[in-house]
């Protein structure tokens, strides 16, 4: 183990999706729907003798970032960002679509996030003073049905975590000309990335309770068919008594039954499983895949797929696929053999033989092996088992635990512009509006 190598070690890139494109005599062309004219042809060319399918990203590769304080390549820059306080409304007779909750019922307080879909505020319910993220969505940045999948999923995926103790859930949903806002629990103690910063690699038995917690929300998702293929140090977050809650939902895919396959080529580089880079059909195995590289991270203090060196054609996505594709897991030997054992268990590059796989007894399997012999599963459930760590929390908000590059930007909201307003199909959105019955009933009772 070398600590000076620590910081040029895992490499952090934003999640995303490569999209299914067609070459047709050289130039590339995206299936697409258009749904304002029912008697419009489809756009998708046809499939002949000169016509072949390639996938390219969706966005331009961020490109390798060291794992350095306060570089977040997940949240990338948005361009301008204006916003329209007048909710939609209906075309026909002008009554307000979102009448129960609006950009008008809240105090905006910090920017905490920003996304290349989305940005993410600190917010203030007017009316009970209770403290909330607000996730705010381009409108112009959901223009085809890829993208309305994702924002219907993840907020579907939001309502559904709310019942989970370790899953961020969904306060409400409501809507101007311009954006979509998610209003989601606000978790104040920072993410495992924040803290493995600072930390640099975590005691054996601090990565075992996170690690339980994790695998307790996974199940819960798996078990209600969706797979959240995007684990990530990024996306564990820590509430103020330490207990993790996962966040972001936006690669999530639904609807899976047991033996259920999905194919989209989707995730963040370097926790991608084998399976997905191999081309094939997968399922939840990717999401322990995921696990077990978060946890080589946690306990290892670097990425099991660590490439130090001055090369440039090694410093790259497709080498970095190869090395996870090809190289074998060299676990440190520093590590317990139960440690070292579970590693293998989650890093095992054949999905059939992986920890946590199989169709039955999979979560049985993580539960009884050696590493997590020790968690009492029914107190963990119940959040009745100590945190190994208190997040430091000296103000109102907790924003030492958020990066100062969001903190510190302006949180107004400037005027739309009216010519991408007239761009945008509202019908795209209709129904968006949601109030989650639970945390309202708990709210009035504050």
């Amino acid at each position: 183990m070398h600590p000076e190598k620590t910081e040029e070690s895992i490499y952090r890139r934003g999640a995303r999706r490569w999209r299914k494109l067609y070459r047709v005599n050289g130039h590339l062309f995206q299936a697409k729907r258009f749904n304002r004219d029912p008697v419009m042809p489809s756009p998708e060319p046809p499939l002949d003798d000169k016509t072949d399918e390639v996938d390219i990203p969706s966005e331009e590769p961020d490109g390798i970032v060291p794992f350095l304080p306060h570089s977040r390549t997940k949240l990338d820059r948005v361009t301008d960002d204006s916003e329209d306080l007048k909710p939609v409304v209906d075309g026909v007779d002008g009554i307000k679509i979102s009448s129960v909750l609006g950009l008008q019922d809240f105090d905006l307080i910090r920017v905490i996030g920003r996304g290349s879909y989305a940005k993410v505020l600190l917010v203030r319910l007017k009316k009970n003073d209770c403290i909330y993220a607000m996730k705010v969505v381009k409108k112009e940045l959901v223009h085809d049905d890829e993208d309305i999948d994702w924002v219907q999923t993840e907020k579907h995926v939001f309502e559904q975590a709310s019942s989970n103790p370790f899953l961020v859930g969904l306060h409400s949903c409501f809507q101007t000309e311009s954006r979509l806002f998610l209003v989601i629990e606000y978790v104040n103690g920072g993410d495992l990335m924040f803290h493995m910063q600072r930390q640099r690699k975590l005691p054996e038995e601090h990565a075992r309770f996170y690690a339980a917690e994790i695998c307790i929300a996974l199940n819960f998702l798996h078990d209600r068919g969706i797979i959240y293929r995007d684990l990530k140090l990024d996306n564990v977050l820590l509430d103020s008594d330490g207990h993790i809650k996962l966040t972001d939902y936006g690669m999530c895919k639904e609807g899976l039954g047991p033996g259920d396959t999905t194919s989209t080529f989707c995730g963040t580089p370097n926790y991608i499983a084998p399976e997905i880079l191999r081309g094939e059909e997968y399922g939840f195995s990717v999401d322990w895949w995921a696990l077990g590289v978060l946890m080589f991270e946690m306990m290892a203090g670097r990425s099991p797929f660590d490439i130090i060196t001055d090369n440039p054609d090694m410093n790259t996505e497709d080498y970095l696929f190869q090395v996870i594709l090809e190289k074998p897991i060299r676990i440190p030997r520093s590590l317990s053999v139960k440690a070292a054992s579970v590693l293998k268990g989650f890093l095992n590059k054949d999905p059939k033989e992986r920890l946590g796989c199989h169709s039955q007894t999979g979560f049985a399997d993580i539960q009884a092996h050696t590493f997590f012999r020790s968690i009492d599963w029914d107190l963990l459930e119940k959040k009745q088992v100590t945190p190994p760590f208190k997040p430091q929390i000296t103000d109102d908000y907790g924003l030492e635990n958020f990066d100062t590059q969001f903190t510190s930007e302006p949180v107004q909201l400037t005027p739309d512009d009216e010519d991408v307003i007239k761009r945008i199909d509202q019908s795209e959105f209709e129904g968006f509006e949601y109030i989650n019955p639970l945390l309202m009933s708990s709210e009035e009772t504050v």
